[in-house]
């Protein structure tokens, strides 16, 4: 190992000990990687050469029409945060399956499904339904674990569920190792893989993943009864085809803004950022209709300002990264790593699955994606018979585990900050691991069948 390898492996470590001690991640990756830049041009091992690309990437980060997609999305979130869309399908959807055991609990995953379409941001979703899901949850008594359990987990699905923006980062930083990769090998007219195939080839890992919760949610429901009682129908309650009727109310606006958003870009009509806007104005509208957009327009505008401006700082900051840690050979010394490990591809993704799942107790999924895949998707990627969508799709698979698992998954923090005095601490972390475990049986599904995965993007784009 060359002084240069073993420095691109000390700033990695570095960066991975800054982030653990609690320092701010936009900051650590920028200031670490400039710090070793020095170090090892005043050893002769980096030329500072390397540095006069990044002003050009910075302007390619900030012009780049896929990410453009980001701000929007997380506009369309807030907005609908601020709506009563939630409230009404709940309502709905509780009448609907209350009166079954476990039925509560599977509405709230049904509608945790819907919000994560609609949404695409974790921490709105969990801060809805925390508020509104657990509480009812408790006064009909459910289980305190089952129910943080089961909010906790639903909520997540915004992660992998298009258009949730970790789907967008991934899939612009898999097109870029998409391209080095083939370039790489000689091949100077590269395909492409797209935001857009990566929301096809997690659509139906998503619905898998809910139907995994909901067969979960029936065990309970059948070996312990007492965890997930029936609802008792209220008397005044609406019944069938009233019932129905005020279903398809609830059900109508937000199944409207999603058709409008995924059917546009799965039908090739609009780019992930046309669509991005569709769903920004659809949702505005749908705020309007439940509420003044004078009172909701600037906390909207503010808290979507906050969200877009940290994910950006850490792009740019994980592009100094990526430009020092090349700089240093690093990326010659995980090619020769990755290919060097018993069992070619399969073992290379394994161990990489298995890291990433590891650095999620530690790590979140934006660091994950900024500091890891770009290290190792180019070398994955080229080697024979890897997809980029089953890839990005396991990805984010794996990466969904990192919001939710202890000690550090942010949802348990969003949970915990807005349940109510009966939820522990405790009952949060214990009730998150059998979904955990279900998200860990998905994962090893996608491996044995991948066509989960690119079944749907290949059909829609060839290929």
């Amino acid at each position: 190992m060359t002084g240069a390898e073993f420095l691109a492996i000390a700033l990695v470590v570095a960066v991975c000990a800054a982030l653990l001690v609690g320092y701010p991640v936009a900051f650590t990756l920028g200031g670490v990687s400039l710090a070793f830049a020095v170090v090892g041009h005043a050893f002769g091992l980096f030329e500072l050469s390397f540095l006069a690309a990044l002003p050009q990437r910075v302007f390619g980060v900030m012009t780049n029409d896929v990410l453009l997609a980001i701000p929007l999305f997380i506009f369309m979130g807030v907005m609908l945060e601020r709506s009563r869309v939630a409230e009404d399908l709940l309502e709905s959807m509780g009448r609907l399956f209350g009166p079954l055991r476990g039925g509560l609990g599977i509405s709230v995953v049904l509608v945790g499904l819907l919000l994560a379409a609609a949404k695409g941001v974790v921490g709105a979703t969990v801060v809805t339904m925390g508020l509104i899901v657990l509480p009812a949850m408790l006064r009909f008594g459910y289980d305190p674990r089952l129910a943080a359990g089961t909010v906790a987990a639903t909520a997540t699905l915004a992660q992998i569920f298009p258009p949730a923006t970790v789907l967008v980062l991934l899939g612009d930083q898999l097109s870029n190792a998409y391209q080095a990769a083939q370039l790489g090998k000689g091949i100077f007219a590269p395909q492409t893989v797209s935001v857009a195939d990566l929301f096809a080839g997690a659509i139906v890992p998503g619905f898998s993943l809910v139907a995994l919760y909901i067969l979960f949610l029936i065990a309970v429901a059948v070996f312990w009864p007492q965890a997930s009682p029936a609802i008792a129908r209220e008397p005044d309650a609406p019944r069938g085809l009233a019932l129905l009727r005020r279903l398809s109310v609830a059900l109508v606006a937000p199944l409207a803004l999603i058709m409008a958003v995924l059917g546009s870009i799965l039908a090739g009509i609009a780019t992930p950022t046309e669509a991005a806007s569709i769903g920004a104005v659809g949702a505005t509208l749908l705020a309007a209709r439940r509420t003044a957009l004078r009172e909701i327009m600037r906390p909207v505008i503010d808290k979507t300002a906050q969200i877009t401006t940290m994910i950006f700082v850490i792009l740019i900051g994980a592009t100094l990264f990526s430009l020092v840690f090349r700089g240093f050979g690093g990326d010659d010394l995980v090619h020769r790593g990755l290919g060097q490990l018993p069992g070619g591809a399969a073992g290379a993704i394994l161990i990489v699955m298995v890291g990433m799942f590891l650095l999620g107790f530690v790590m979140d999924a934006f660091e994950i994606i900024f500091v890891v895949v770009p290290i190792v998707a180019p070398a994955l990627l080229a080697m024979p018979g890897v997809d980029p969508v089953w890839l990005g799709v396991m990805m984010a698979v794996n990466l969904q585990t990192s919001y939710m698992h202890p000690p550090l998954g942010p949802t348990l923090f969003y949970l915990r900050g807005v349940a109510p005095p009966e939820i522990t601490t405790a009952h949060i972390y214990v009730g998150i691991i059998p979904f955990v475990i279900i998200q860990l049986l998905c994962l090893v599904i996608l491996w044995f069948v991948p066509a989960l995965a690119t079944a749907l993007p290949h059909a829609l784009y060839g290929g």
